[in-house]
């Protein structure tokens, strides 16, 4: 494996709203683009980016935590990352502490930008 993923963005909304947004799967789709089947349940599984990433949620801290088994589609069989979503008060808005380990070491730069042009720069715009 290599480098962990660390980001650290901030959102002009609450904790909650962005713990909601990212579990909601109408919500999840409109930010991202893409169909979203996401759950909120520990254990239960879900899928984003239309079916390039699946997985499912280890533990929910509802506004605080996410933390999930996550993988692309087009990593080795059986292969699954940790994705740690922390969210944090700041001013009026929130802090995402991301920490996203264990992903295979030729995917990493490419799952590195992605969280940017996928996630937290399309999140910015739908919080704005």
């Amino acid at each position: 494996m290599c480098k962990p993923v660390h980001h650290e963005v901030d959102f002009p909304v609450k904790p909650r709203e962005v713990y909601d947004a990212y579990l909601d799967s109408r919500r999840h789709a409109r930010f991202t683009g893409e169909s979203a089947r996401m759950s909120r349940k520990e254990g239960g599984r879900f899928r984003a980016g239309g079916t390039y990433i699946s997985g499912y949620n280890l533990e929910l801290v509802p506004g605080k935590r996410i933390v999930q088994a996550w993988r692309a589609s087009e990593w080795p069989a059986g292969d699954y990352s940790v994705l740690r979503l922390e969210l944090k008060p700041k001013g009026k808005g929130c802090r995402l502490v991301v920490d996203h380990v264990g992903i295979p070491a030729k995917f990493r730069d490419g799952v590195d930008q992605g969280w940017y042009d996928f996630y937290w720069n399309p999140m910015k715009e739908f919080f704005s």
